[in-house]
Order: C-alpha cells, then sequence, then structure tokens
C-alpha cells in the first residue's frame, strides 16, 4: 500500500522536471483515481501493514497503560448489501505482546502463568456470531472471544470507514474499520492484580480493545465485472 502512496507523488514530480522550462510552473496531471465501482461482496484478506490491535487498562487510577499485539491475522467475509450476512474471524499470538518501554523482565512476567500464561494458551481467537447494522456506517458485531483457554461472548462496536474497487496501484477492492469494545479479563480467568472494592491499588480488570484494520479483497477486473453487470 506504501506503493500507492508514494509512487503518485514521485511519477508527477518526475513530470515536471521532463517539461521545458517555459511550461514549468504547469500543474501536473492528476493521478489515475481509484475505481468508482461500488464495494464488491466476497472474501477480504487482512492488509497486516495497515492494522493494530491495542488495549488499555487503568493503572492504580493514574493512567490507561496501553500495550499492543504485533502478530496477528483476520479473514473477512463482506457483504455491502446484507451486512448481516457478513462475517469475520481473527487470530492473535499473544506472544507477540510489545509494551512501550518495559523494565527487564516484564514481558515475561506478562507471559507467564499470572497472567497470558502463552505455555498452557498460545493462541486468542475471535469469530463472529451475529452483524448488525446500525445507523450510517456503524455496525456491532458480537463474537466468541476465547483468551486464556475461556471462550465467552465479545461485542465489538465497528465503523465502515470505507474502500474503493480497487486502483491502479492497488489492484484489489479494499475496505477499512475502526473498533472498539471492552472486555473483564476476570471473565477469562485473569484476576491477577485487580483492585480490591474502593481501590485502585492494581490494574483494572476491565480492558479496553481498540481495532484500526483494512482488508483487501476481489481483483479490481472481477470488482468491475461485477458492478457492471449490476
Amino acid at each position: 500500500m506504501k506503493k500507492s502512496i508514494l509512487m503518485p507523488g514521485v511519477l508527477a514530480l518526475l513530470a515536471v522536471c521532463s517539461l521545458p522550462l517555459a511550461a514549468a510552473n504547469d500543474a501536473p496531471a492528476a493521478p489515475a483515481p481509484a475505481v468508482s465501482a461500488a464495494v464488491p461482496a466476497g472474501a477480504y484478506t487482512l492488509d497486516k501493514t495497515h492494522a493494530s490491535i491495542t488495549f488499555r487498562v487503568n493503572h492504580l487510577g493514574f493512567s490507561r497503560y496501553t500495550a499492543q499485539f504485533k502478530q496477528f491475522d483476520a479473514q473477512l467475509q463482506f457483504d455491502p448489501e446484507n451486512i448481516a450476512a457478513s462475517s469475520v474471524t481473527a487470530t492473535i499470538d499473544p506472544r507477540s505482546l510489545d509494551l512501550d518501554s518495559p523494565p527487564p523482565g516484564f514481558v515475561d512476567q506478562l507471559l507467564g502463568e499470572q497472567w497470558f500464561n502463552v505455555a498452557q494458551f498460545p493462541l486468542m481467537s475471535f469469530k463472529s456470531t451475529k452483524v448488525e447494522a446500525l445507523e450510517g456506517n456503524k455496525a456491532r458485531v458480537t463474537g466468541d472471544f476465547t483468551l486464556h483457554g475461556v471462550t465467552k461472548p465479545v461485542v465489538l462496536d465497528a465503523t465502515f470507514n470505507g474502500g474503493y474497487a480497487g486502483h491502479p496501484m492497488d489492484p484489489h477492492a479494499r475496505v477499512g474499520f475502526s473498533a472498539s469494545g471492552t472486555l473483564l479479563r476476570s471473565d477469562f480467568g485473569i484476576d491477577y492484580g485487580i483492585p480490591e472494592p474502593g481501590s485502585t491499588m492494581g490494574v483494572s480488570d476491565e480492558v479496553e480493545i481498540a481495532i484500526e484494520v483494512e482488508f483487501s479483497g476481489p481483483p479490481l477486473a472481477v470488482a468491475v465485472a461485477v458492478a457492471t453487470e449490476e
């Protein structure tokens, strides 16, 4: 995707440099636009270079400590005309936990038995069970989330950020989403360090989740053909 962002600018610069001096002030031609055909239904795969999963917990009542997972994957079945028919599955490697400036041994502690216990539970997963279209570009996604060997329902509030059928520099359909939700880590058997009632001395039970993702879909030629048939 970086190529699609940088290449039009490089081409425009080369075009200006190649013009005669008298024409140097002429505006360069605009880069080729994205194909305006409707975003097609079909199977979409995660663009891992444009995706993130972060989470926040309240630390001692002083801050919302933020961390993320670096290794994960997802598959999307997307139907913009029938959101309820859409579905998503995802897997996360908890061993890819990434923290800003962790003290020595802290990451190993979090991956140990008191917290994620990755030796026994090396995978987290999410499988949607229901997708509800809301007003505008909003949706509610309910699914089974498995963490620490426990599976429970989790609800994500999702926003469809847009998409296209393709671009000369990106010859596949592309869609983007933001999503957020909360869960109680004690529901999944991770209760170490939860503050006593009435206290903030510890790490909150509630975990805030924030997701930013882009998915790549059917090839441009297929997307255009589908739009044309419609």
